[in-house]
C-alpha cells in the first residue's frame, strides 16, 4: 500500500475513535443530567423536604390531620350517654313508666315506633340534614324484614324495644310478654352491639305486670308527652299541629317512621326546633341533662301535664 494510502487510512481510523470517544462523553454527561434532574424532582416533590412539586401528574394529598373537633364531639356524646344510662337505671328501679324528661333545659325527645321500614332511610335523612337526634322503638318482625338498618339508626338514635310482634302486651300472659321483650331486646343487642335499657309497649298497652316485667329485663318504660296521631291517620298537617301544641323542654314526642305523612311533617317541625330554641336529643341524652324527678314520675301523667295520653301505636 503507497505511503500515502496508509497516512489517509491511519487519519480516518483518528478520527473515527475521536467521535466514539466523544460519543461516549456524551453520552455519560446525558445520564448524569437525567440522575440529576430525577433527583431535582424527587426533592421537590417532598422526598428531601423540598418545596412544592412542579410535576403536572396527580399530586398525592397530605395526610389528614386528626378530627380533634369530631373526636371531641364522640367523647362528650359518649360520655353524655353513659350518664343518661346510669340515670335510666336509677329510673328504672321505681318500674313507673315515664312520660316526660325535666322542664329545666332546652331539649326534647323525638322518638319513632314500628321500624325499621320503607320511610327509615328518609327519617335518618332528615334527622342527619337538620343535626338533631332521636330514639327508635324498633319491632322485632320489621327488624326481620329490613335487616341491616339499626347500625345506620345509631349514627342518629338511641334504640329500643319496641316488642317482636308488637301485640298488645296486656292481653297476654306473663311469659308470652316476656318473650316478646326478651327475644326483642336479645336481638336489637346482638344487632347493633348496643345495650337496650328502653321500652315502649305497643298502642301504650301497659299495667302492673308488663312494668314489673320491663324491671326485671333491666328496661325502664317510655310512654309520650304527646301522641302525634300519626297511627290514627292524622295527616302531615295534623300531626305538626299536634306536635308542635306540646314543644317545650322534657317532651317526649311519639311519632311512627313508617308513615309518609310523617316524614313530610318533619320538614316543618325540625325547623321549628331551631325557631323556639330547642333540639331534640335522645332519651340517654335527654336524662342525663334534664331527668324527671322522682315526684314527676310518681305523679303519671299529672307529672307532665298531659291531658290526653293519645292510644299509641
Amino acid at each position: 500500500m503507497p505511503s500515502l494510502a496508509r497516512t489517509e487510512l491511519a487519519a480516518r481510523r483518528a478520527a473515527a475513535k475521536r467521535r466514539r470517544r466523544r460519543r461516549a462523553v456524551g453520552g455519560a454527561i446525558a445520564v448524569v443530567a437525567v440522575a440529576v434532574g430525577a433527583g431535582v424532582a424527587i426533592a421537590e416533590s417532598g422526598g428531601s423536604g423540598g418545596t412544592k412539586p412542579h410535576s403536572v401528574g396527580p399530586v398525592s394529598q397530605a395526610p389528614r390531620p386528626p378530627a380533634r373537633a369530631n373526636a371531641g364531639v364522640s367523647s362528650s356524646l359518649a360520655a353524655t350517654d353513659a350518664a343518661g344510662r346510669a340515670e335510666i337505671a336509677r329510673l328504672a328501679q321505681l318500674g313507673l313508666p315515664i312520660y316526660c324528661g325535666g322542664t329545666r333545659g332546652n331539649e326534647v325527645a323525638f322518638t319513632f315506633d314500628d321500624g325499621p321500614g320503607v320511610y327509615t332511610h328518609f327519617a335518618l335523612k332528615k334527622l342527619t340534614q337538620a343535626g338533631e337526634r332521636a330514639t327508635f322503638f324498633v319491632v322485632g318482625k320489621s327488624m326481620d324484614a329490613w335487616p341491616g338498618w339499626l347500625p345506620k339508626e345509631l349514627k342518629v338514635a338511641t334504640i329500643g324495644d319496641h316488642s317482636y310482634h308488637h301485640p298488645l302486651l296486656t292481653a297476654l300472659s306473663p311469659d308470652e310478654i316476656r318473650s316478646e321483650l326478651q327475644l326483642t331486646k336479645q336481638k336489637i343487642e346482638r344487632d347493633s352491639g348496643q345495650p337496650v335499657d328502653l321500652f315502649r309497649p305497643p298502642y301504650g298497652g301497659t299495667n302492673a305486670t308488663v312494668e314489673g316485667i320491663a324491671k326485671s329485663l333491666g328496661m325502664l318504660e317510655i310512654m309520650w308527652t304527646m301522641d302525634s296521631r300519626d297511627s290514627l291517620g292524622a295527616d302531615w298537617n295534623g300531626i305538626i299541629q299536634n306536635l308542635e301544641a306540646a314543644l317545650r323542654p322534657g317532651a317526649i314526642l311519639l311519632m311512627h317512621e313508617n308513615r309518609g305523612q310523617t316524614i313530610r311533617a318533619l320538614t316543618t317541625l325540625l325547623p321549628e326546633l331551631k325557631r323556639r330554641h330547642l333540639r331534640s336529643v335522645s332519651l340517654p341524652e335527654l336524662f342525663a341533662t334534664d331527668p324527671p324527678t322522682v315526684a314527676q314520675v310518681r305523679r303519671g301523667t299529672k307529672g307532665c301535664g298531659i291531658t290526653s295520653l293519645g292510644s299509641g301505636g
